[in-house]
């Protein structure tokens, strides 16, 4: 039995007559019964509801013969299209055969018996997915599942090597209280074993970043954070700048990162940043074969982020938190182009629905140190607001006077007084973070500045770990001064 559903909201209802047309055109492209006096199955179909109908058919045609579904989904889906074209209603992004298994209707009705918000098939692709989230072998990987309580069956040939693997939900059982087994790649394409073992063979061979014992946090999660935001700019030029085998590499690679920073999020961004890590995992597949390797930045960042431990949502791990979901966000908006450009209309829509979901997140998260910025840059004297307001003009005259009219530009007046006491040309640094990327989606440029500049200037995300602004000497009475950090005041090249 197969369930056709048309009507979207906003859809017009179809009436009976076009709902048989419907029916009649879907079983012809599937082979079901093609019409012109050739062998066909029975069928029938039922209206169930305005917005869907149900067709039920036998697999024998009324001469004895098998009827010819090859690739039926396929010329389901090609005819689908062509009537919604036709009918005038919302039209279906096309498939390409790359987008993980969907869960059977039966799977569906048993998680609706058992309370269930996700059937066992999505629940254990979200958990194995986190599971590989910059894992380097086997071992970890294995050990990450069993840590997250499920079940494991491990498949191997005569000689003792590893094939495959299965999991299961502990408390998902069939009907002789068993244990229901998904094998990985009935999960998703890129969890089976071999696919899972390309990116550790890239790790292997990648430079250590951090300790040698995973179980060691490398960082603390702030730092962590910021690591992952750098490397998250990164990405984006190799994506805007590289080839389709990289760009596919790094988006692969960003829903890692995206998996990482859910299983670690604070409880006010854990919601939305789950539910962005499930939109993207769409978007992390195509017939782009990924070229691994170029995501070793990526993966490191999202093993900085699983290992350093989760954040707490306050003080600095809160504003590094807000930092990174808005690099990450600028990542996923920049796969979404990358998509679009190649007509993978899924995957594309998918990185819009990630982004969305992120920039809710981003609210949650920067609620409280952009709040303690905007106060900072009120509390400053006339004589240093007129001075940031200078540098800023300087720097970006085309978008000056949008910026000064946003909410955010306090928060960005302050953060350009915290870069000039650092030691830091104020100018030539918001020159520099402005290159790094276009501004035209971002919702507040003002805010996407702030976080660019205390990430290039090495300052503490925590705006409230820093003394006021204009209360230190100033620059000039010190003459030039190198940041703590020990980076120079030379604009750096932007690789």
């Amino acid at each position: 039995m197969a369930h056709l559903g048309a009507c979207r909201p906003g859809d017009r209802t179809l009436s009976d007559e076009e709902w048989a047309d419907v029916a009649r055109r879907v079983v012809a492209a599937t082979g079901i019964d093609p019409g012109g006096g050739e062998p066909g199955c029975r069928w029938a179909a039922v209206r169930h509801a305005d917005d869907h109908i149900h067709i039920v058919a036998t697999r024998v045609c009324e001469d004895g013969s098998s009827p010819d579904d090859f690739r039926s989904g396929m010329r389901a889906q090609a005819e689908c299209r062509l009537i919604e074209k036709e009918l005038g209603l919302t039209l279906v992004n096309a498939g390409d055969g790359t987008a993980a298994k969907r869960p059977s209707s039966a799977e569906r009705h048993k998680a609706q018996r058992q309370g269930r918000e996700q059937t066992a098939r999505e629940e254990l692709r979200e958990t194995v997915r986190r599971a590989v989230a910059g894992a380097t072998s086997e071992e970890e990987f294995f050990d990450r599942l069993a840590a997250a309580g499920v079940l494991i069956r491990t498949r191997s040939a005569p000689s003792g090597d590893l094939l495959g693997y299965k999991v299961a939900l502990i408390d998902d059982r069939n009907e002789d209280n068993e244990p229901v087994f998904f094998a990985g790649s009935t999960l998703a394409p890129d969890l089976s074993l071999p696919r899972i073992r390309e990116r550790w063979s890239t790790a292997r061979q990648a430079p250590a970043t951090t300790a040698e014992d995973p179980a060691t946090p490398p960082s603390g999660p702030a730092r962590a954070r910021r690591r992952a935001a750098a490397a998250a700019w990164q990405a984006v030029l190799i994506i805007n700048r590289g080839d389709d085998h990289q760009a596919a590499a790094q988006i692969a690679a960003a829903g890692e990162v995206l998996d990482a920073l859910a299983k670690t999020s604070a409880a006010h961004t854990r919601k939305q940043l789950r539910d962005a890590a499930r939109a993207f995992e769409r978007a992390s597949r195509s017939h782009v074969r990924a070229e691994r390797g170029h995501d070793r930045a990526l993966r490191q960042a999202a093993r900085d982020l699983v290992y350093s431990g989760p954040a707490l949502g306050r003080g600095e791990d809160g504003a590094t938190t807000a930092m990174v979901i808005d690099m990450v966000a600028f990542l996923v908006i920049a796969a979404a182009h990358w998509h679009g450009k190649k007509n993978h209309a899924q995957q594309a829509e998918a990185a819009r629905k990630a982004a969305e979901h992120l920039r809710a997140a981003y609210q949650s998260a920067a609620q409280h140190p952009m709040a303690v910025l905007r106060h900072r840059g009120r509390r400053l004297s006339q004589p240093i607001q007129r001075r940031q307001a200078a540098h800023l003009r300087q720097a970006v005259p085309e978008l000056a006077e949008q910026i000064l009219t946003e909410p955010g530009w306090h928060a960005l007046a302050a953060t350009l007084a915290d870069v000039e006491a650092a030691g830091h040309e104020p100018a030539t640094l918001l020159a520099e973070a402005v290159a790094r990327r276009e501004l035209d989606t971002a919702e507040s440029v003002s805010d996407v500045l702030v976080w660019r500049l205390r990430r290039l200037a090495d300052l503490p995300a925590d705006a409230s770990a820093m003394p006021e602004p204009g209360t230190a000497t100033p620059q000039s009475a010190r003459g030039p001064q190198r940041p703590s950090s020990g980076r120079n005041t030379r604009p750096r090249k932007v690789r």
